[in-house]
């Protein structure tokens, strides 16, 4: 890897892996759909005008439908119920959690009818992984915070579904206006949402939640996709899902650091087995001689990155956005 590429990756794992430390900051004032609202807004004013500039929101408006579909199950749904979890779980655990997209991933292409040709390798991670799901529900968790281990399951099959319908019916739209014209989307939906459930704060928030928003936007939004586009175009979108194993450690050090969370037996355990369990679960075997099945193919169908290289456009990225 390049010097470039290392900083790409160093600084994208950054930015994919501290959102959890400001949700949890963020929630701690506000109610969760206006730090979806205020996220979401902030990242699109950012991220908007370089879309124009690069004339990528039209063809990504033609594609309205699966455009909505996407918006909706990868950043309207999961960004809400994230926050809300939030209230509930540490940072470090919610972190955790999100490194079982990949086994999630698999489920869905069974469901959707593009089923995975798994080796036993793969099986033998989704084992893995669910034991690691396991301790950290059962032993890390505890009873009393099952709600916001559902809304987590929330968030992990929207995660695992967004790549999914980009890959199947947007793969070659530009990735930068995919995910500003789905930031808009989500902005546009929460508006009302806030106003009619009383979400908006009755008085400023303090310096410290502001911070976290703008962090939130700034750097876990609209930075971190600009790095992700960065990094594929670098090392390519095969060795760029590598980042899925980065993110949670560095979730975990931030929680302890700043918020002095505690970290488990069972924190590590789970850490170790969901992530050895998703890295397994997306090895894929060697293609052999005459197989259809290229290396491309196999870079579009893993769970976090979805890879579409035109000639003349960047590749369009799937952000699975913490």
């Amino acid at each position: 890897m390049t010097r470039r590429g290392i900083l790409l990756f160093a600084g994208l794992g950054l930015a994919w892996g501290i959102p959890y430390l400001f949700i949890k900051i963020a929630v701690g004032e506000l109610e969760p759909a206006m730090v979806v609202l205020s996220r979401a807004g902030l990242a699109a004013i950012l991220l908007m005008p370089l879309a124009l500039f690069r004339r990528e929101v039209g063809p990504v408006l033609r594609r309205w439908r699966p455009m909505l579909v996407y918006t909706v199950v990868e950043i309207i749904l999961p960004w809400y119920f994230l926050s809300t979890a939030e209230e509930r779980l540490p940072s470090s655990t919610a972190g955790l959690l999100l490194a079982a997209v990949p086994l999630a991933g698999v489920a869905v292409a069974f469901a959707m009818g593009r089923p995975e040709r798994l080796s036993g390798l793969n099986w033998a991670g989704i084992a893995i992984g669910m034991l690691g799901v396991a301790a950290l529900v059962g032993l890390d968790v505890g009873g009393s915070d099952l709600i916001a281990v559902a809304q987590m399951a929330v968030v992990v099959v929207g995660y695992a579904l967004g790549p999914a319908v980009l890959a199947r019916w947007m793969s070659d739209l530009p990735g930068i206006g995919v995910v500003a014209v789905s930031l808009v989307g989500t902005a546009v939906a929460y508006v009302p949402f806030v106003l009619l459930t009383g979400a908006w704060p009755p008085a400023w928030p303090s310096g410290q939640a502001i911070l976290a928003i703008v962090v939130l936007a700034v750097v876990c939004s609209a930075l971190a996709f600009v790095l992700m586009v960065s990094l594929v175009s670098e090392i390519g979108p095969v060795k760029a899902t590598a980042i899925t194993y980065v993110n949670p450690a560095v979730a975990i050090i931030a929680g302890v650091l700043v918020l002095g969370e505690q970290v488990t037996v069972w924190t590590i355990v789970g850490f170790v087995l969901v992530l050895g369990g998703s890295y397994f679960v997306t090895r894929r075997p060697r293609p052999r001689p005459g197989d259809a099945r290229t290396a491309s193919d196999s870079a579009a169908s893993m769970p976090t990155v979805a890879s579409a290289e035109g000639p003349d456009e960047a590749p369009a990225v799937e952000t699975r956005r913490p």
